[in-house]
């Protein structure tokens, strides 16, 4: 074997290189990084709103930026539930929570524990006759054993299937396939303040390298850990243990790595991927690679992780994870008795990956001329001048456009579901005055805004939710006014001014509703006309999480936009669907209004109340919508020409536009346009085309009856 030192140079470099072509290069990860953790901060912003007992969490490979394109990463979504306190002694009890000890013994696997409860009065434990039916409701929580009683971590699993997504069950969490999204574990976790006992020592423990330093080991104490549903493989007690997580602790040492270190945990993957997985069952985990790469950076110097050395430590990293399968011990890094590798791999299995490993260690980077991912092979024969140069891969500016424009699709799809959320709590029935709960939140969050320093997370999250509540409000305020007294305030003239940059359309068309609304025909035609110049076909993508839809490739326009910079991007290439709640109605034009009644009493009896609370507001994609206005404003002004071409517009924009999340709603609203032209029989293929898109929850059901009266009242034949 070569162990020429210059060989492994000019290899390491060569290979970083790539990697920094694909997208593993300082920009890349840290814009991934802050667009993640702001998706995870406008998720918080209802902990300053409402009472909630849940906080999601973002842990894995596409929060920490340790991903690529080709190896097609999950997301691991932790959904955090506050309404329990987990503590790790007595001491910790507090007066009316649901209190769980964690308690460990001679029967839980290392890294693993038992809950049990306690009473909410005071600090004794909670007991229950052992004789009840284990049929009882209070059983589906609970079970008593050995005289405690314990809480089953079996009925803390998400149900998925609730919210109408496909899911596959993936050990503790549930695997959720969206159309168009990376798959998304879903785990419920409870969490704890304390740090574990179990990870005591590594508190204490220092390697050579002295990573993590004693500023980063306070920081990873203070976050506590989290205990979530599932038992170890070898356990005594399956149907009761919880596995304690580190998880916060985790991704907080992995924003600590250099790229040379993210670079060899990719390389790490992409070969468990391709070379490894495929011939062992998936019996190694990427969680796995990783405590090898962090176990490797503890006991090596801080100055060997360069990319000219990119290759040793690659190989350094796999003579690790080969000793973990050799010995069959896979030591947790920061909980090191807990065996990540207890009772996963056979005897055949074991012999397998240690053949795979030593092979590829042998081939002193060879092999990875093999890997397809990301075309990493195909590329390093290129930089080794062993290949011809060829076009027909992606480049890397392409590549960055490509990571852009997913980032920017992650943070508005949050900010677009968080306020779905958000006008579901305020217009429950329970709720009170829609008005006054809408004015009391944005002063709570305009004041948050004001007190939180410059260049936060929290406040980027704010600024990006602030001004969808305004237009909410703005239009709340509209409607009460236009019913009453047939005009419109300066404070709800001023909730719109805030809110009209909110996105490139929603917020804009939202006052050209109230304007129309109102009468004033002259002020809705300059608000459409400036919307229409702003909503550039070429970039703007429409963005709507009102219930899971299939999503399309992103327009070639919008990835380059999003590459030019952050979040604030979003308010020029992203156009939100408009949810009018029944609190707005009278901003609503009567076409539009059909959809707040679109459920017969049948069908409101078979809706799922967990996500189709929306189907009781209109709801509709803002490029239709622009089109609709047009047509009925310029109608209005008797410019039948600029008529004729909106409508052209709105039938050319259901045709063609593929992301249209409420099409149905579109339909609809074409198919009304054409009776008003006296199109009867363009209209009816309108409802039923918008019919087969949605057969039920769908006001087309009333506008066919009500066609077909018009049809029998004036004996027109179809």
């Amino acid at each position: 074997m070569s162990r020429d030192p210059a060989y492994f140079r000019t290899i390491s470099v060569k290979l970083s290189e790539v990697l920094d072509d694909i997208g593993v290069n300082e920009k890349t990860v840290l814009k991934k990084r802050r667009m993640i953790l702001l998706s995870e901060t406008i998720g918080k912003i209802e902990l300053l709103l409402f009472d909630k007992c849940v906080t999601n969490y973002y842990f894995g490979s596409q929060s920490e930026g340790s991903t690529t394109i080709g190896l097609e990463s999950d997301m691991d979504l932790v959904n955090c539930s506050h309404f329990v306190h987990v503590i790790k002694d007595w001491s910790e009890w507090q007066h009316g929570m649901i209190n769980l000890l964690m308690i460990r013994d001679e029967t839980t696997s290392p890294g693993y524990c038992l809950l049990q409860v306690l009473r909410k009065d005071e600090p004794l434990p909670l007991y229950l006759p052992e004789h009840l039916s284990e049929s009882a409701d209070i059983f589906r929580c609970y079970t008593v054993r050995g005289g405690r009683t314990l809480m089953k971590p079996a009925s803390f699993n998400i149900d998925v299937d609730a919210f109408g997504v496909t899911n596959v069950k993936n050990g503790p969490a549930n695997t959720v396939k969206l159309a168009g999204f990376t798959e998304c574990d879903l785990v419920t976790a409870f969490p704890c303040k304390s740090w574990p006992v179990e990870a005591q020592a590594w508190l204490v423990r220092q390697g050579i390298g002295r990573w993590p330093t004693e500023e980063m080991k306070t920081y990873c104490e203070k976050t506590g850990c989290f205990v979530v549903p599932v038992s170890s493989k070898s356990s005594q007690c399956e149907d009761l243990e919880w596995r304690i997580s580190t998880s916060m602790a985790e991704r907080y040492l992995m924003f600590s790595l250099n790229i040379t270190q993210i670079r060899c945990y990719i390389l790490m993957k992409m070969i468990l991927k391709v070379f490894i997985n495929p011939q062992c069952n998936g019996v190694l985990s990427s969680f796995m690679c990783k405590t090898a790469l962090l176990h490797c950076i503890q006991c090596t110097y801080s100055n060997s992780w360069q990319p000219p050395n990119l290759l040793a430590c690659l190989t350094f990293c796999l003579i690790m994870l080969e000793n973990f399968v050799r010995q069959m011990n896979c030591p947790h890094f920061i909980i090191p008795k807990n065996n990540l590798m207890a009772g996963r791999i056979s005897p055949r299995e074991k012999h397998k990956i240690l053949e795979i490993l030593q092979n590829f260690i042998q081939t002193e980077g060879r092999a990875l001329l093999a890997i397809p991912i990301d075309k990493l092979g195909t590329r390093l024969q290129v930089k080794m001048n062993m290949y011809v140069a060829f076009n027909y891969y992606w480049s890397p500016a392409l590549i960055y456009e490509i990571n852009s424009g997913d980032f920017l699709m992650h943070v508005s799809t949050a900010i677009n579901a968080n306020h779905l959320l958000f006008l579901e709590r305020i217009t429950d029935e329970r709720s009170g005055d829609v008005q006054e709960m809408l004015s009391d939140f944005t002063f709570k969050l305009m004041n948050a805004y004001r007190e939180i320093g410059c260049n936060s997370l929290e406040k980027s999250a704010l600024k990006l939710m602030i001004p969808l509540l305004y237009t909410s409000l703005g239009s709340a305020v509209a409607s009460s006014e236009i019913y009453a007294d047939g005009v419109i305030s300066r404070k709800a003239l001023t909730c719109f001014s805030i809110g009209l940059n909110s996105d490139v359309s929603s917020g804009r068309l939202k006052f050209a509703s109230a304007m129309y609304c109102l009468g004033d025909m002259i002020k809705t035609e300059i608000v459409l006309r400036n919307t229409e110049g702003l909503y550039d076909l070429n970039i703007v993508e429409p963005v709507c999480k009102c219930f899971v839809s299939r999503t399309v490739p992103t327009r070639h326009g919008f990835k380059y936009k999003s590459s030019t910079g952050n979040e604030e991007l979003l308010r020029r290439t992203i156009a939100f669907c408009i949810r009018f709640t029944r609190h707005e109605i009278n901003c609503v034009p009567q076409e539009l209004q059909y959809e707040m009644f679109r459920s017969t009493q049948e069908e409101l009896f078979e809706r799922n109340e967990l996500c189709d609370f929306w189907m009781d507001w209109a709801v509709v994609d803002s490029l239709p919508y622009i089109y609709f206005l047009q047509y009925k404003t310029y109608g209005h002004l008797q410019r039948a020409a600029e008529q004729q071409q909106a409508l052209t517009n709105l039938v050319a924009t259901i045709e063609i536009e593929s992301n249209l999340c409420h099409r149905e709603t579109a339909l609809n609203l074409l198919g009304q346009c054409m009776e008003q032209e006296n199109r009867h029989n363009d209209a009816l293929r309108c409802y039923m085309l918008s019919l087969n898109t949605r057969a039920r929850n769908n006001a087309a059901n009333f506008l066919v009856s009500r066609l077909f009266h018009a049809f029998a009242r004036n004996r027109h034949v179809v």
